[in-house]
This record gives structure tokens, sequence and C-alpha cells, in this order.
């Protein structure tokens, strides 16, 4: 890897924002292609990080810092993707379901899959089911994220999939779930395709998906 690269990945690594942001302009500067800083550079990085927190080496709050990191260089590099028309591993489009206002979970998970080089569309909390499907017919989704913290919500994700359905858009995408209270019982029962007990395993699962 590339001097430049391996200090963009460490940076992320150590949730060093100000030099992430710096080492994706250097890179730049110095013609490295945009597709390597961001494979080589942030989704390399990303993909560390979450590897450390499987192995208990990370927690959330560096997972957190780690990613805040890795949004602050992608911030700078993402005009020059567009440019490039480098393409993204998949659309995904997270919230929080109706009538459930928490969402650290749920951002997390988004920097996270980001961070592994996906699109994301983030609905933000309360998020009606009709909202969720009419939002992935619109951008042709491939994947759906949904949390919920509250089990009085949690009924909500039911309605979503059924929303989906009534669309005829429910065999176009994959439906991941995830939030304290849910189980991965609780998630076949409502049909959907995955349940993930944390942001590594979110994006472990979505990167399954679109392989």
């Amino acid at each position: 890897m590339d001097s430049i690269l391996t200090d963009l990945f460490e940076s992320v690594i150590q949730g060093r924002s100000d030099q992430a942001t710096a080492h994706v302009q250097s890179a730049l500067q110095q013609g490295v292609p945009v597709e390597e800083i961001l494979q080589k550079g942030l989704v390399a990085a990303m993909s560390e990080v979450g590897d450390r927190f499987e192995k208990g080496e990370f927690y959330v709050p560096e997972m957190l810092i780690a990613a805040r990191a890795m949004q602050a260089g992608m911030g700078l590099l993402r005009p020059h993707l567009i440019d490039s028309g480098v393409e993204a591993a998949g659309i995904a489009v997270l919230g929080t379901v109706k009538g459930d206002l928490h969402d650290i979970g749920k951002n997390l998970v988004a920097m996270m899959l980001e961070g592994a080089g996906f699109d994301i569309i983030d609905l933000g909390t309360d998020v009606a089911p009709q909202l969720f499907a009419e939002t992935v017919r619109e951008k042709h989704a491939d994947i759906v994220g949904m949390s919920a913290l509250l089990t009085t919500t949690m009924q909500s994700m039911k309605m979503t999939i059924e929303a989906i359905e009534d669309l005829g858009w429910r065999d176009k995408v994959k439906i991941m779930v995830g939030g304290a209270p849910l189980t991965e019982e609780f998630a076949h029962e409502i049909g959907a395709d995955g349940y993930a007990p944390d942001a590594s395993r979110a994006v472990a699962l979505a990167k399954s998906w679109v392989k």
C-alpha cells in the first residue's frame, strides 16, 4: 500500500478526522486513483475497525470515532467518486421505525455501511412504513435497514415489510433489522432477511447480500 494510503488507513482507525481529510487531500494531489483512496484507505480501515470490534479489541466509542474520521475523509472524496463514476457497493435505505426516536445505533450502522462503500439514504427516526416503501421503490434500493429500541415499536417493522410487499418490491430488496429488544427469531417471524445485533455484523450481512 502506498505510504499516503497507509497513513489514511491509520488515521481512520485512530479516529483522527483532521488527519484523515489531510491524507485524502494529499492522495488526490498526488494523483492516487479515487477508487484506491476509497478501497485501500477508507473501506479497508473500516473493515479493520469491524474486525477489531468482533475480537473485543474495539468497543462502540472506538467505532464511532473511527466512523466519524472516515466520514470526514469521505466528505472530501465524495465529489471525486461521483465525477469518476465509481459505483457504490449498493444502495441502503435506513431508518428508525414509526413511533421510535432512538438513533445512535442506526447512525453508527449508517456510518459503517458508508465506510464499506454503500450509498446511504438515512430517513431518520419515527419513519412511517409507507415512507420506507416509497423510498425503496424510488431509489431502487438494494437493502433496507430498520432499527427499533422500544418493544412497543417492533411491530412497525412488520408493517414496513408489508408496505414494501404492497408496492411489489419485496423480492427486489433485502431487509435487515436491529435494536436492543430484537432477536433472530423475531426477524424471521416478521419476514426480514436478516438480523444484526451490532453495526459490525450489519455491515457483514449487507456485504454478503451484494457480492
